[in-house]
């Protein structure tokens, strides 16, 4: 198994994640400049690579995306 470095997921949640009403119900969103971080990585990672601090941050952010997505999906599996 190889170790992976991340930024801790947790170093984004004071200024860039956001609760928005989505069909009637609280749901965990990235704000508009960490989604647009999130995009340049993931476009970076394609053309050119990442060097390993961006490599990290990118981890970082999309452990926190998975995160989301799993409390998000109960969120709504609760409503239901």
């Amino acid at each position: 198994m190889n170790a992976q470095l991340m930024i801790q997921p947790s170093s984004f949640i004071d200024a860039d994640i956001q609760m928005k009403m989505v069909r009637g119900l609280y749901l965990f969103k990235f704000s508009e400049s960490l989604q647009d971080r999130l995009e340049n990585l993931n476009e970076k990672q394609r053309t050119s690579g990442l060097n390993p601090n961006e490599e990290a941050e990118l981890t970082g952010i999309l452990e926190l995306d998975r995160i989301f997505t799993l409390l998000n999906a109960k969120i709504i599996a609760e409503a239901a």
